[in-house]
């Protein structure tokens, strides 16, 4: 059997998206001014996040693997989260 790298085991989820329905909202000035953004860049294994030229955080939401660990290093105010509607969101294929 032929192990899969990371990478090839998120490929199997499923994402059923809201499609104009994000559940992550960044707010810039905070996540600017505490480094949060950058922290949140850093961190997220699903690369959900991304740092634009003029220091503000792009949010991808449809790849959330709804694990929590941007709300685990983001500093008070910065994030909002909160889990998609009902059948949305990432379907795992794998454990």
């Amino acid at each position: 059997m032929e192990l899969m790298s990371v990478p090839e085991r998120l490929a199997r989820n499923v994402y059923e998206v809201d499609e104009g329905n994000s559940h992550i909202e960044v707010n810039q000035e905070i996540a600017k001014a505490t480094g949060t953004g950058k922290r949140l860049v850093a961190v997220c294994p699903a690369h959900v996040y991304s740092e634009e030229a003029d220091g503000t955080i792009s949010v991808e939401y449809a790849a959330c693997l709804e694990c929590g660990t941007c709300l685990a290093v983001a500093a008070p105010g910065a994030l909002t989260w909160h889990y998609p509607e009902s059948s949305m969101g990432v379907m795992y294929r794998e454990g």
